[in-house]
Formats: C-alpha cells, sequence, structure tokens
C-alpha cells in the first residue's frame, strides 16, 4: 500500500530518484523569476497578513541560517512558527556534503514543508530546487538577496506604485544592487547605482556623481561597502544629502550598516531614515512568500 507520503513525492513529480517534471513547484531563487502576477500575490498575501488573517497550517520547515544571521533568520523563524510551521534550524554547512542534492530533498519532504536557504553559493540553492520536491526559498545568497528587496517594494507599495518612484543604490557591486538589478528586469522598478566605475554592478544604471545621483532620488539605500571600504568612503550618505534630495525621500540603509562608514550618524538620525519602519514588513513578507511557495 502506498503512504500518504509517499503519495506526496509521487505527486511532486518525484519518482525512483529521478526528476520527470517540477512545473509545479514554486520556488523564490531570483528576482528574475517572478513573474508580475507572482509579486501581486505575494503583496496580496503580505496585505492579508499584517491585516490579521494569518492562514495556519500544519507542517514544518527546514530553515538553514548561520549562526551570524540576525534579522531574516529572526523573521523567518518567527514568521513560520505564528505559520504554524515548527522551524528546524540547521547551519548552511549542514548542505556542503557529498550527498547528492535529490536525495537531501527527498528525504526532508517526508517531514517539512519547504526549504529556507542562507547560503553563499545561489547554485547550491538551484541544485536543491532542480527536483521539483520541495519549494526552495532563498533567504540570502553571495549573488542576490531577493526577500529583502521584496520587503523595501512592499514597504514602498503601501504609499504609491512602486514604478513611479526612482531608487538609488549607494554601495559596490554585491548581492544587494545585485538583487535591485534583478528587481530593475523583472518588474520594470527604475534603479541607478551610484558608486566608482570599478565597482558598479553589470547592467544595472550608474552614476559615478553621488550628489547628482541624490537629488533625483526617491529611495535611497545604501549597503556595507566590503572589501572597498577606501574606494566608497566618498560615497558615505550624510545629512545634508539628504537634505538635497527631493521632498519626501525615503534611507533605507540596509543592514547592518555602520554610523560613520556608509551612513553618516546625523543621517542615520535624518527625518528621512525610515529604516526600522521598513524591516517590520519584512516577516509578513517573508510569510508571505512561504505560503505562496507551499501552496503552489
Amino acid at each position: 500500500m502506498t503512504s500518504w507520503r509517499e503519495h506526496r513525492l509521487s505527486s511532486r513529480h518525484h519518482e525512483a530518484g529521478a526528476v520527470r517534471d517540477n512545473r509545479g513547484v514554486r520556488h523564490l531563487l531570483s528576482l528574475t523569476e517572478l513573474t508580475g502576477d507572482d509579486l501581486r500575490e505575494i503583496f496580496a498575501r503580505a496585505a492579508r497578513i499584517e491585516a490579521g488573517t494569518l492562514a495556519r497550517r500544519d507542517g514544518a520547515a527546514a530553515l538553514f541560517f548561520p549562526s551570524s544571521s540576525l534579522r531574516t533568520r529572526v523573521s523567518f523563524e518567527r514568521g513560520a512558527a505564528e505559520m504554524g510551521l515548527q522551524p528546524i534550524v540547521f547551519p548552511p554547512e549542514a548542505l556542503d556534503t557529498v550527498e547528492d542534492a535529490v536525495d537531501i530533498v527527498g528525504y526532508l519532504s517526508a517531514w517539512v514543508e519547504l526549504l529556507v536557504v542562507r547560503h553563499t553559493d545561489l547554485h547550491e540553492l538551484r541544485e536543491l530546487a532542480a527536483p521539483g520536491i520541495l519549494p526552495v526559498v532563498n533567504a540570502m545568497t553571495n549573488a542576490n538577496h531577493p526577500c529583502e528587496v521584496l520587503s523595501d517594494l512592499f514597504a514602498l507599495s503601501r504609499e504609491t506604485d512602486v514604478r513611479s518612484l526612482r531608487v538609488l543604490v549607494v554601495g559596490p557591486d554585491g548581492n544587494i544592487a545585485r538583487a535591485w538589478e534583478e528587481a530593475h528586469r523583472a518588474f520594470g522598478i527604475d534603479v541607478v547605482q551610484a558608486c566608482p566605475e570599478e565597482v558598479r554592478t553589470p547592467a544595472l544604471p550608474w552614476k559615478e556623481d553621488l550628489s547628482d545621483a541624490v537629488q533625483e532620488a526617491d529611495v535611497i539605500i545604501t549597503d556595507g561597502p566590503g572589501e572597498h571600504t577606501a574606494a566608497m568612503a566618498p560615497y558615505r550618505i550624510t545629512a545634508d544629502l539628504l537634505d538635497s534630495a527631493p521632498d519626501g525621500v525615503r534611507f533605507a540603509p540596509c543592514p547592518p550598516f555602520v554610523r560613520g562608514r556608509e551612513v553618516s550618524v546625523a543621517a542615520a538620525n535624518h527625518p528621512a531614515f525610515v529604516g526600522y519602519e521598513f524591516k517590520r514588513h519584512l516577516k509578513s513578507v517573508q510569510q508571505a512568500i512561504m505560503g505562496w511557495a507551499i501552496e503552489g
């Protein structure tokens, strides 16, 4: 007799350890893989959650997070628990094994509803998603950070049409700039990067002159300089720069940020700063993503 777990595995198009068809399983690996309808559905779910209509379900979620993760882990772990999903947390190194990805997800599918993975290598997440057995959500890689950008876009969407805004990303090439580049391509968001030319993100519209870029920005995002501290020093956001931006500019430095490094102390205390306000949406957006992925 076929058990319900075996039937579930077969229904997800996995048979005898081989992939037949994974079209029925939703993943969030890159913003470029979302459609406009996906974005609207995720945002509608997040809005319902914030209105107090969170759908609960029985089950569990396998979360892979390093011990240093703070906001993303707390919001995913707490969010899963509020949904009725028991969060089972592993270090990302648990995935660095000789075991084939199809076998990892094949076994875990007996006990969990989805995987939420923060790992340096996006390829590792694609390997886990490829069999089409369990939904995989990208909680951050070195290549991109889709949930972070979706949270900011949702926060902005509560006030206006995000496609009408000019987003300025101040920082070198990295997972934040690349995630905003994905949003630019996927949803037509008007995004410009400000940084030295030698550290710009390929394919992302760019300006070298920070003061000029700020004067046209409705939203300013910063990212840490990483190994480019010296090159990015002239690109610190100051209160004077924020004063020169259009009225109503929102300043949302990507955490963790360092006061006195990419952000001046005065800028962090400026009325334009919306960092805490924006990030309060992170949990509801991530809950919406998990529900969207599980329900397929």
